[in-house]
């Protein structure tokens, strides 16, 4: 049997915080993956480098590298709002119309023969990031926390410790929401929540054997 909704009962899921109106251009905080309207998002964090909906901090100095196109919420959006999709795209096309300069999204996207087997290539990889990657181990220095039944993981050089400590709380403490309670160390340090993988391997283990070796612990409160 069809169940029906209204649609007014999922707006608080596909509506931007910031205009108020539905997604255009879906982006995501990679930080706390709160969703809003790319243009609202971009000019937000022009003056700002937090989140609009839970005020954390996305990254010190370049919040603009940690916000990524929600492709799968945008689909979403465009086939549950009605016309959306087709009002949008006029709109935009007027826009650019008004200022004799041509619409991106009606150009014809150009791609050499170079890019192409680029992108063969990395469909044809392990992963699915084209960033550079990490081989990074965990382990636990408290009996208070489990230890990981895999302690090695592989992840992108741009994912930060509290991309880690998200992917610990949900694994020990069965809460990604619980992250802030884990506190991560290199050589006994410990590491910043905005530290990207990449700058704690250079800065902490530059001169050592892979993998970056990492511990984790419950927060103490200094």
């Amino acid at each position: 049997m069809e169940r029906r909704i209204k649609l007014k009962t999922l707006n608080e899921h596909i509506t931007c915080e910031i205009c108020r109106g539905y997604f255009i251009d879906a982006t995501t905080v990679t930080e706390c993956l709160h969703t809003f309207c790319k243009s609202c998002l971009v000019k937000h964090l022009e003056e700002n480098n937090t989140c609009p909906t839970c005020e954390n901090v996305i990254h010190q100095s370049h919040p603009l590298q940690y916000i990524s196109f929600d492709r799968t919420m945008q689909d979403i959006v465009y086939k549950l709002v009605p016309n959306l999709m087709d009002n949008e795209m006029q709109r935009e096309r007027e826009f650019y119309k008004a200022r004799n300069l041509p619409c991106p999204k009606d150009m014809p996207q150009v791609h050499d023969s170079d890019d192409k087997a680029n992108e063969q290539a990395h469909q044809e990889a392990d992963y699915h990031r084209q960033d550079e990657q990490v081989n990074v181990c965990l382990e636990c220095i408290s009996d208070k926390l489990r230890n990981l039944k895999r302690r090695f993981i592989r992840c992108s050089s741009q994912a930060t410790i509290t991309h880690l400590k998200k992917f610990l709380a949900k694994k020990v403490l069965n809460g990604i929401d619980r992250y802030k309670d884990i506190d991560i160390l290199c050589n006994d340090e410990l590491l910043g929540k905005d530290h990207t993988l990449k700058f704690v391997y250079v800065t902490r283990w530059r001169f050592k054997d892979p993998p970056l070796r990492l511990q984790y612990r419950p927060r103490v409160d200094l």
